[in-house]
């Protein structure tokens, strides 16, 4: 092997050979390089090895099967209910990614109900709810004393989120936090895919102020390029129908929709070379919590966007002037965020490293890394 190599150039050479290989049925190029990768990358090494390992691991999954066999394939295996959540929290420790989710549509949702005596709000990924804790907080404080809260958590029975005990347990703790606070407090659990929901589930009722939340998930929900049923926009026109006050909508900036496998795998490198500087600028090389949190919640969503196609393939993301297009044909008009979310996330961004970056463009918010933007977040009515 030649010591010169660059490791990106590899692996993009590793991905032509294989979008040329299914469709000209040679592999033995895609072999030779994935060997080399093989001796070049490694969960313990730089970002980009570690990147690496993870998209190598993608490619072999694409090669050997295809559909919902690749997931049985793969040598990250379902983390339990307990490894995921310490992972999860190790990431939310080292990396702003989550709390720039749950701060700005915290402080957007805050600012959106100010005076509203009775606020709905609707979060799309609950997960273990602790992002509520924070608003039924800052709620509780309001002068005259606080409104009552009702919370609708949708997540699916299947995901990784909701093995830990299920919906009840978060309404549980949501109940038992508000009670603490003086809050007047509701929770109602829907245990079911995005794809699934229909009105009714939702409960929504007259004379509530509705904010709605969709953190990280709507790329998840297949569109017109997946399927007919076109769920992604379905969900969108469903919400306006109900008039919300407002809606968060917290995305990857990142594109892999539609795109073909090459172009896809190109970006997804692109994007993830970036993300796992930032993960290596908090912890150690050979932290082993830094490389579960890698394995449990960010190597998955790789081996996917490389491995699968169609309806397999459920991370989809796209950058924001699609979101845009897309909210804008369902209705949607922009809600800009104020400089009071902007102030809550620069102060966030104080505990990490100075290469985190904040921009603002027409009230909406993108945090990246150097110079590459990786999430979004944005409001709509």
């Amino acid at each position: 092997m030649n010591p010169g190599l660059d490791l990106k150039e590899v692996l993009l050479a590793c991905a032509e050979a294989v979008s040329e290989a299914e469709s000209e049925a040679d592999m033995a190029t895609v072999e030779r390089l994935m060997d080399v990768l093989e001796r070049m990358v490694s969960v313990t090494g730089e970002p980009i090895q570690r990147l690496g390992a993870y998209m190598l691991e993608g490619i072999r999954a694409r090669l050997l099967s295809s559909g919902s066999v690749i997931c049985k394939k793969l040598k990250c295996e379902e983390p339990t209910s307990s490894e995921l959540m310490s992972s999860m929290c190790v990431l939310y420790d080292i990396c702003p990614y989550y709390k720039f989710a749950y701060t700005s549509s915290n402080v957007a949702i805050e600012e959106a109900v100010e005076n509203e005596p009775r606020i709905h709000i609707i979060d799309f990924c609950i997960a273990q709810g602790s992002q509520w804790m924070f608003l039924i907080k800052g709620l509780a404080r309001r002068p005259g004393g606080p409104p009552h809260i009702r919370i609708t958590g949708v997540d699916d029975t299947d995901s990784s989120h909701a093995r830990d005990g299920g919906l009840h347990l978060v309404g549980q703790r949501l109940s038992e936090f508000a009670e603490s606070y003086g809050v007047p407090f509701e929770f109602h659990g829907a245990a079911m895919s995005g794809c699934k929901v229909e009105r009714d589930n939702l409960r929504v009722r007259a004379g509530e102020a509705l904010a709605v939340n969709f953190p990280y998930m709507l790329h998840r929900m297949p569109d017109e390029s997946v399927s007919t049923k076109n769920h992604r926009n379905r969900l969108l026109r469903l919400i306006k129908s109900f008039s919300p006050k407002i809606v968060t909508l917290l995305e990857q900036e990142s594109n892999t929709n539609t795109a073909s496998f090459f172009p896809r795998f190109r970006e997804t490198l692109d994007y993830y070379t970036a993300m796992f500087e930032s993960i290596d600028a908090a912890r150690p090389r050979n932290d082993r919590q830094r490389i579960s949190a890698e394995e449990h919640c960010v190597a998955r969503d790789i081996v996917n966007i490389i491995a699968c196609e169609g309806t397999d393939r459920v991370e989809r993301h796209e950058p924001f002037g699609k979101w845009r297009s897309r909210l804008a044909m369902a209705g949607f008009t922009p809600c800009p965020l104020s400089s009071s979310v902007a102030k809550a996330i620069r102060d966030i961004l104080k505990e990490y490293s100075g290469n985190y970056r904040l921009a603002e463009s027409d009230g909406v918010l993108f945090l990246g890394w150097k110079n590459r933007p990786l999430s979004t977040c944005s409001a709509w009515r």
